[in-house]
């Protein structure tokens, strides 16, 4: 068994940084340095819960016309999603409702439900919450998981 300790932090390869760092930073992550966007090096976002972020670019072009998860018939290898575990979904909703932030879908399974965002390059943002009564309402199941 390897000895993983924790999850370091997240590469994002995205096309504008004038568009997906103000994104970010909307949903608490910091900036902590630029350290060359332009010549394929990271900026490194750092939220107050520990998840670190390296977006990576700039994207010169598309593979696919758009980020490939269960919502299209086409399914290619790769990363489809981050999950972040929040407290509340009531909570996060409202925060998407109020920030203009589209929900795109929605499942609850056991004792977790889920909601999902995409960012400005259509990447993928799980938000999940665990035991929360407030959450309730999405039926059991993968039903309307993006």
């Amino acid at each position: 068994m390897l000895d993983i300790k924790t999850v370091n932090h997240i590469g994002i390869r995205i096309s504008d940084k004038l568009v997906s760092v103000p994104f970010y930073k909307n949903l608490g992550f910091e900036l902590i340095d630029d350290v060359g966007f332009e010549q394929g090096y990271p900026i490194i976002m750092r939220h107050p819960s520990g998840v670190v972020l390296n977006l990576l670019g700039p994207a010169d072009r598309r593979s696919v016309p758009q980020n490939i998860l269960m919502d299209v018939d086409q399914k290619y290898p790769g990363y489809t999603h981050i999950a972040l575990t929040v407290g509340s979904l009531k909570d996060a909703r409202q925060f998407m409702d109020a920030n203009s932030i589209a929900i795109t879908g929605s499942f609850s399974f056991g004792n977790m439900s889920a909601i999902f965002i995409r960012d400005p390059d259509r990447n993928v943002i799980e938000l999940d919450a665990y035991d929360n009564n407030d959450d309730a309402g999405f039926g059991d199941g993968y039903s309307n998981h993006p």
